[in-house]
C-alpha cells in the first residue's frame, strides 16, 4: 500500500471514529435532558430512565435538536418552553462529550 492510500485510510479511520463520537455525545445528552425532563415530570426510577430513552429515540426523526425539544416539550406543557430545552441541551453537551471522551481513554 502506498503511503497516499495509507493517509487516506488514515483520515476515513479518523472520520468514521469522530463521526462515532458525535452521535454518542448526542444520545448522551438527549439522555440526560430526558432524565432531567422525567425530574421535572415527578418521574423516578425506572419511569424515568424509561422515559429518557424514548428522548433517545425522538432524536433519530431528523438532524439536529429541534426533534427532541418538539418532543420534550410537548411532554413537559407548561413545566419548561422550547427555549429553556434548548438551553438545557447547550448546557448538557459538552458535559455529555466530555464523558464520552473520558470514557474512550
Amino acid at each position: 500500500m502506498s503511503t497516499f492510500d495509507d493517509r487516506e485510510q488514515a483520515f476515513e479511520n479518523k472520520y468514521a471514529h469522530d463521526a462515532e463520537m458525535i452521535f454518542k455525545a448526542a444520545a448522551r445528552c438527549n439522555k440526560m435532558v430526558g432524565l432531567w425532563a422525567a425530574d421535572l415530570m415527578g418521574k423516578t426510577s425506572a419511569d424515568a430512565v424509561d422515559y429518557a430513552k424514548t428522548v433517545v429515540i425522538a432524536d433519530l426523526e431528523e438532524a439536529g435538536h429541534e426533534d427532541v425539544v418538539r418532543k420534550v416539550a410537548a411532554d413537559l406543557g407548561d413545566l419548561s418552553s422550547p427555549e429553556a430545552i434548548r438551553a438545557k441541551i447547550a448546557e448538557l453537551l459538552p458535559e455529555a462529550k466530555s464523558q464520552i471522551m473520558n470514557e474512550a481513554d
